[in-house]
């Protein structure tokens, strides 16, 4: 089984084993119907339920003049970050094209897929090219592409609830439209220590960036309705940013529901969010969690993404 960048540890009976390039995960079969949930990276793949249907991860990729990252199970993301770091030409990312979702679509007779926001990126275009021919070649199968307007871990949150909803045996079309629901009931704020990638690739203005870092300050923004990134305020440190992400979870809606926490190499700020949350919050279910190489793209050093039900959300 190939080793992720971070751990989950799950129990499995009688487990059915699916590749896609190497990425390998193991899973427990737990449905007579073929289903199966496939994400672009950008995800994280960070599900850690149990009985769940098989789930399979597409890697984007971070392209620079120098290098090409491909966001696997095999990259090194702290090498990524640290050169990242040191270059100083433009960097892009590149989304799977239309063979790779329909590879890793399988053989499936049911599959949700779910791509970061189309506000970032073109996989959410790709993911329905490939659900079209896929869906030509194999008429009595079905697929449901869903741009998660997001990335990371309001991703996370989409695929846990599709693994209930799988679970509780509904059929297709109520699935499509619960999380279609759902998805209004999510949120997802980040910090930023650094924004040199978003200067790099033209999202952020070269001397804001260079400001930021400089004065330290974090930038809290969040993915907006329409799937791009909106700032939202500038705090001088760490210190005051991780109350003022909780402030702004609050007005967006949170009220103690599920929450994910990713972090760039910031283990311990992700600590300290979820310590502050929890005190706020005693009955708040969190998982933190590793970044992989896009968000990592994205977060850079010391940045963390929270993922967050709002009230009502079940």
């Amino acid at each position: 089984m190939t080793k992720l960048n971070y751990v989950v540890i799950i129990k499995v009976i009688q487990p059915k084993i699916i590749s896609q390039g190497t990425e390998t995960l193991l899973r427990k079969d737990f449905t007579a119907m073929n289903y199966r949930i496939v994400a672009d990276s950008s995800a994280d793949l960070a599900i850690k339920a149990i009985n769940i249907p098989t789930l399979v991860s597409v890697p984007l990729k971070i392209i620079t003049a120098e290098a090409e990252y491909v966001d696997d199970a095999s990259l090194d993301t702290g090498k990524m970050v640290s050169a990242l770091e040191s270059y100083k030409g433009r960097s892009s990312s590149s989304c799977p094209n239309v063979s790779d979702w329909i590879e890793a679509f399988g053989d499936a007779d049911i599959v949700f897929c779910i791509t970061i926001t189309s506000g970032l990126s073109g996989s959410y275009n790709s993911a329905s090219a490939a659900k079209e021919e896929y869906e030509s070649e194999h008429p009595e199968r079905k697929v449901f592409v869903i741009d998660s307007l997001s990335t990371g871990p309001e991703m996370a949150l989409i695929e846990e609830k599709l693994c209930r909803l799988i679970e509780d045996g509904l059929p297709f079309e109520e699935i499509c439209a619960s999380i279609k629901a759902y998805q209004k009931k999510t949120g997802l704020l980040f910090m930023l220590e650094s924004m040199k990638n978003l200067a790099n690739n033209g999202r952020v203005s070269p001397i804001v960036a260079k400001l930021a870092g400089m004065l330290g300050i974090r930038v809290i923004g969040k993915a907006s309705d329409v799937g791009t990134l909106e700032q939202l305020e500038k705090s001088r440190g760490e210190t005051k940013a991780l109350p003022a992400i909780i402030e702004q979870m609050k007005a967006l809606g949170f009220d103690g529901g599920r929450v994910k926490i990713a972090h760039c190499m910031n283990p311990e700020g992700a600590e300290k969010l979820k310590a502050l949350l929890e005190s706020a919050y005693p009955s708040v279910e969190i998982d933190v969690y590793p970044c992989r190489g896009l968000c990592s793209f994205y977060a850079e050093r010391g940045g963390l993404l929270v993922g967050f039900e709002k009230a009502l959300a079940n």
